[in-house]
């Protein structure tokens, strides 16, 4: 069985859509973390995380039925979806280090 190449791409939109949320929560995330509020980062990192795994749970689903030895066809916006969801994949985990940077220095500064 070969998935059509608009199954492809409605993941390839799903995956750029809760990327995308993702990605934005991450962002967020560093905002708050530099102005202190720690509480706030953390909830936004986590909300960044729920998000990718959502992306994540649409991309298993066309790794499995590829596995299982569907053929695919390759589409941009899957490129494009799959390029989304790793960049901001690295952008969580750098922004769990960052927000932790952040906590650091904000202790520093408390310290003098």
């Amino acid at each position: 069985m070969m998935a059509t190449k608009e199954e492809i791409s409605m993941v390839g939109f799903a995956l750029v859509a809760y990327a995308g949320d993702a990605r934005t929560a991450a962002v967020h995330a560093l905002d708050a973390a530099e102005a202190g509020d720690f509480d706030k980062a953390n909830e936004l990192v986590e909300k960044a995380q729920q998000d990718i795994n959502e992306a994540h749970n649409q991309q298993t689903q066309l790794l499995s039925q590829e596995a299982g030895g569907a053929e695919m066809d390759v589409t941009f916006i899957m490129v494009h979806g799959q390029d989304t969801l790793m960049t901001t994949m690295l952008l969580i985990d750098e922004t769990r280090y960052m927000i932790r940077m952040f906590k650091r220095i904000k202790e520093l500064e408390n310290k003098q």
